[in-house]
Parts: structure tokens; C-alpha cells; sequence
């Protein structure tokens, strides 16, 4: 069993995925961390060397490589949605759960994180409602569950994930 996080960055992937794989006794894994162990460099250094593209190609690469494993839950980056090979990985690999919270959430989530170059302009909250614009379609079209963590305990969040895997037979 795989189970894959999605959703915008803030919506607790990471934090969330790492209770949800202690309780499920699965591997965690984090694509980003991933393509930063791969690269021997953050997120901002790849972007500034090669841009979007750059790491995006590296970022499906790893995905096609993480959702190929077996009994693993896998935190993605916010924009991994983006390319249509990714959403197919992840659909035919695992359960898609979508992380869904608010741009105001994202906002006091993410407002002194360094570590996100597309938030790093004058108006981070102009840039996040855009993303969400262009990828919340997305997410719904992947995942096969959307749960809202806004003011959430990421705890609360991983007792409704596996609620809803009792619930389709996916776990005892």
C-alpha cells in the first residue's frame, strides 16, 4: 500500500506524512528531500541554476522512481500536479490523499520559510492564490480524497487518513 500527499505548500504534506507513516508502520518519503539528497542542493539553488524546468525534470523523475516502491507514504512538492506524468504515477501507484487549506492558512504557514523560491516576490499571497488558481483542478482531478487541515492538528488530520482507509478496506 502507498499512500501519496498532494496539495499546496503549507497544507502540512510533510508533517502530516511522517505521523501518518509512524501510525501506518511505512516508509516516509519526501520528493523534495529527495531531489535535494539527488542534487547536493536545496530547492532556491536548483531553481536559480536551472530553473523551473530544470527542477521539474528532476522532480519527475523522482516521483516515477518513489511511487514505483511498495508500502510507502510520500509527501510531494505543491506543483507536482503540474505534469501529467506525475498525476499518472501517483494515480496508478498508491491512494492520492489531497491536503486542502486556504491561501490565508498557506500564508502564516510558509511566511518566513526562505526555502520556497516562487514565494520569494512582493506579494507571496498574490502568487499563492494564483498557484492555487491553476492547481486546485488538478489536485481534485489526482487525489482520491481532499481533506481540509486548515486549523487542524496535523494529528486530527492523520486520525481522519486512516478513518477513511478502515473505511475503504484498506487497513484493518
Amino acid at each position: 500500500m502507498n499512500i501519496f500527499l498532494i496539495g499546496p505548500m503549507g497544507a502540512g504534506k510533510s508533517t502530516i506524512g511522517r505521523l501518518l507513516s509512524q501510525e501506518l508502520h511505512l516508509e516516509f518519503v519526501d520528493s523534495d528531500r529527495e531531489i535535494e539528497s539527488r542534487a547536493g542542493a536545496n530547492i532556491p539553488w536548483i531553481f536559480d541554476v536551472e530553473g523551473e524546468s530544470g527542477f521539474r525534470d528532476r522532480e519527475q523523475n523522482v516521483i516515477a522512481e518513489l511511487s514505483a516502491r511498495n508500502n510507502i507514504v510520500m509527501a510531494t512538492g505543491g506543483g507536482a500536479v503540474i505534469r501529467e506524468a506525475n498525476r499518472k504515477a501517483l494515480q496508478s501507484n498508491g491512494l492520492v490523499v489531497y491536503l486542502h487549506t486556504t491561501v490565508d492558512q498557506q500564508l502564516e504557514r510558509t511566511s518566513r520559510d526562505k526555502n520556497r523560491p516562487l514565494l520569494q516576490t512582493e506579494n507571496p499571497g498574490e502568487i499563492l492564490q494564483q498557484l492555487m488558481s491553476q492547481r486546485d483542478p488538478l489536485y481534485r482531478q489526482t487525489c482520491d480524497i481532499v481533506l481540509h487541515t486548515d486549523r487542524r492538528h496535523p494529528r486530527a488530520v492523520v486520525t481522519e487518513i486512516v478513518r477513511q482507509l478502515t473505511r475503504r478496506g484498506l487497513i484493518n
